[in-house]
Order: C-alpha cells, then sequence, then structure tokens
C-alpha cells in the first residue's frame, strides 16, 4: 500500500513524488542533490522513502551502491560526483544513519537476506562512527581528509546518531549479534544531548538544532513538549512550514516535514498533521517538491526542486497514514535508558569538571 494522507495526499500524488526521486537515482544507484553530489546521509533517505512508496527496486539499487561506495574503515566520502569522489572527509552522522535505512527496510519489507547482505555495511560504519566519541558521549562531526576527527561536536548530528545508534542495537539483536557497548553509546550521547548543550557548537538559529533532539529519540514525554513549545513561535510560520534559520525569511520542506515527524513522535498528531498541510504549497505539478520558499521576495529559493525534499514529504505522509512497517522508525527511536529527561546542564552533578567525569553519568532524574 502507498501512503495516504486523507485531504492532502492522495496515493497517487504520493507515487508521483517518489518516481520524481527514481527519476534522478544514477544508473549506479545514487541519488544525489541537485548539484549533482551524493551525500550518504540524504541518499540513505532517498531510499527510505522509495521503499515507503512501493518502489523497492530503485530502493535496493539505492542501499546497493550504499554498499558498494563504503570505505574499508567503515565511512563514506562526504561527497562523490559522477561516481568520483570530490572531498574524501567523511561526517559521523552521515555513516551512522546507514542503520536507520537499513532498520527501516526490514521494517518496511521483512526481508531477513537484506540485512544479512548490509549488516557487515553496519557494523564497519558504527564502529567507525564509536571511534570519535568524547569520554562525555558527544562524537565529533567528522574526520578529515587526513584522518583527523573535527574540533567539536554538532547537536543535531549527535541527535541523529542517537536514532541511529538505536536502530543499530535493534538490528544486532536481530541477527542475534547483540551489542551491548553500542547500547550504552547510546545512553551516553543521549545523556550529552539532553542535559550538555555546551558539549555542542552554538548553531542554535537553525531549526535542525531545536527540533532534532525529538526526532532524534533522546526527548520523550513532557521533556519533548516542552523543547517544540519552546522553539514554535521562532521557527513556525502559520501557513507556510518551518524557517530553515531564525534570522531569514525562508522555509524549507525538508525541514517542514521532519518537525512533522517530531511532531508525530511526541503524539502531537493533530498540529503535525496541520503543518504537513500548510507545507503543500512547495510541490511542483510533477510531484517533485521544491527545496524552500523565501516568504519575503515571495519566491522558490534556491531555485531547484531536491529529492532529499520529497523523500522527508514522503516519510512524513508515512508516519502520519501508518500506512508501512516503517511509519514509526523516528516514534520508535526513544527506547532506552535514560530517554525523556532534558535540562539545561546546570543541574546536573557531573556537569562539574572534565568531560571524563561525565561519562556515563545516567543516574540523576
Amino acid at each position: 500500500m502507498t501512503p495516504v494522507v486523507p485531504g492532502v495526499l492522495s496515493a497517487d500524488q504520493v507515487r508521483a513524488t517518489a518516481q520524481s526521486i527514481a527519476a534522478v537515482q544514477e544508473p549506479s544507484g545514487a541519488i544525489g542533490w541537485p548539484d549533482g553530489h551524493v551525500d550518504v546521509w540524504d541518499h540513505i533517505e532517498c531510499a527510505m522513502a522509495l521503499s515507503a512508496a512501493g518502489l523497492t527496486g530503485p530502493a535496493r539499487r539505492a542501499y546497493d551502491w550504499l554498499r558498494r561506495a563504503q570505505r574499508a574503515d567503515g565511512s563514506w566520502p562526504r561527497t562523490i560526483v559522477a561516481g568520483a569522489v570530490t572531498d574524501p572527509a567523511a561526517e559521523s552522522n552521515h555513516a551512522a544513519y546507514v542503520a536507520v535505512g537499513v532498520w527501516h527496510e526490514l521494517q518496511v519489507t521483512g526481508d531477513g537476506g537484506f540485512v544479512a547482505e548490509l549488516w557487515p555495511v553496519v557494523r564497519r560504519a558504527v564502529g567507525w562512527v564509536l571511534d570519535l566519541q568524547a569520554p562525555g558521549g558527544e562524537i565529533a562531526w567528522e574526520r578529515d581528509a587526513d584522518g583527523r576527527p573535527g574540533g567539536h561536536s554538532l547537536l543535531t548530528g549527535c541527535a541523529s546518531i542517537h536514532h541511529s545508534l538505536r536502530c543499530a542495537v535493534a538490528l544486532a539483536e536481530y541477527v542475534g549479534q547483540p551489542q551491548p557497548d553500542w547500547e550504552l553509546a547510546a545512553d551516553q550521547l543521549a545523556h550529552a544531548v539532553a542535559w550538555h548543550p555546551g558539549a555542542f557548537a552554538d548553531k542554535c538559529r537553525f531549526s535542525m538544532d531545536w527540533y532534532y533532539p525529538v526526532l532524534g529519540g533522546v526527548l520523550r514525554g513532557q521533556a519533548a513538549t516542552e523543547r517544540l513549545a519552546a522553539g514554535w513561535d521562532t521557527f513556525v510560520v502559520p501557513g507556510l512550514g518551518v524557517r530553515c534559520v531564525d534570522d531569514q525569511p525562508w522555509v524549507t520542506g525538508a525541514e517542514s516535514c521532519e518537525l512533522v515527524l517530531a511532531l508525530h513522535a511526541a503524539g502531537q498528531t493533530a498540529a503535525a498533521t496541520q503543518l504537513f498541510a500548510d507545507v503543500q504549497h512547495l510541490r511542483h505539478r510533477d510531484g517533485a517538491y521544491w527545496t524552500g520558499w523565501q516568504f519575503a521576495n515571495q519566491q522558490h529559493y534556491p531555485d531547484e526542486r531536491s529529492a532529499w525534499t520529497a523523500a522527508a514529504v514522503i516519510l512524513a505522509a508515512d508516519a502520519l497514514s501508518g500506512t508501512t512497517g516503517g511509519a514509526d522508525v523516528f516514534a520508535a527511536a526513544g527506547a532506552g535508558a535514560g530517554v525523556g529527561v532534558a535540562g539545561s546542564g546546570d543541574g546536573c552533578d557531573c556537569a562539574a569538571g572534565s568531560a571524563e567525569g561525565r561519562a556515563g553519568a545516567l543516574e540523576h532524574p
């Protein structure tokens, strides 16, 4: 079945959106940006959307490309253009996201053979990511082209990695190779995201830093409700969607649909559905979606329709409709110790002293 959101998107419209993604897939299986470069996070998001919309063949070609493009150390280059590496550095949230894609594909298709084939890819990727974890739980955002860890961590990226680690733990259980160290790493990472904002570079002007702790499963319950309420008036433009950054009159489809997923995960279905309806002004007649809308100038910005925006739309539609087995892949990300508590860091006993002193400190309420 194809996701349907009554009164907003029909099955035929969702299929057209999926076809718009498949139309830009390269013969190799890669799915890139409008400018032609491929990064694996957005590539995986597109593969997930293709699968959710029933385009299993293109989705599997995308995962096959991902398997072939992985480097021996478990990472992927930051950007690839037409099969050639254009930036050999690697980002931690990119590598980790393969676990979300593989877990989602299992939930949608039930194909254990696919998991068996991709499990070594997931295991190498997670190992590479966790080599970047600091004693306080946060994970450096990259390794540069010379293999040096990035000098800081990113809140959005680490919240996404938390989701990835939860999916990786579930995959490990599924294949009968439990990884308790991964679960501990996820708990430590959740603790850093929830309680130690000072461990991350200041990117608070970006809406993703606002909602990703909910989307990535770190915050649930009252903590999620309070987090979403705190940034709502700053980032949400009624009738249009979500700003990418708080200081520009620019709403973007991907951020809007990710917030739909976060709201759905937090149990705020009515708000999620309304926001999903609001962002449909970005839909093109061919089923693709404009990346964003500059509402002061009244024009699409940038002048492009991106596959990853279309992918976010499909995944949001699936979450709202509950159509596929993968519909709750974001809502279920909160399973694990320590989730649902949050603070500024000021009242956390482990905030004083070194990062080493914070490691594993999950005891406080």
